[in-house]
């Protein structure tokens, strides 16, 4: 991991990946994503809703404290590691939308799900070709 500053096209594409992802968060409550995933769909719907959103409160606490780290080369790993996790999200995605439960098929939900995916793609080949990752 390069710890030399990252030019600004690079940071903007990991900014506007998380950005996607953070507000694609926003819309599952609106689609009950926690009735999808394996960890949540077991559970009672009002149950499952509020381990959803309480289980939030941690993950985004360590993301965002990673993202923030003194460290520029921790700083450098979690981009990376977040922008990989875009893409495996959206393919998370794929392999749910099966499920009659699954209910993310309007234009919004998709933009949000699969353009995170194209911005963290984005980010790591940007990484790759400028010999960073």
């Amino acid at each position: 991991m390069s710890t030399v500053p990252q030019p600004l096209w690079l940071r903007a594409l990991f900014l506007i990946g998380v950005s996607l992802l953070f507000t694609h968060e926003l819309d599952a409550m609106t689609h009950s994503e926690w009735r999808v995933l394996p960890l949540t769909s077991w559970l009672a719907p009002d149950v499952g809703r509020v381990v959803f959103v309480v289980l939030h409160v941690p993950i985004f606490a360590l993301v965002l404290g990673w993202l923030t780290s003194r460290l520029p080369e921790r700083v450098a790993q979690g981009q990376c590691w977040v922008s990989v996790f875009l893409v495996v999200h959206a393919g998370l995605h794929v392999a749910f939308s099966g499920q009659p439960q699954y209910t993310f098929e309007g234009i919004l939900s998709n933009t949000l799900i699969f353009g995170a995916a194209v911005f963290g793609a984005g980010y790591l080949l940007g990484n790759g070709l400028l010999g960073r990752g």
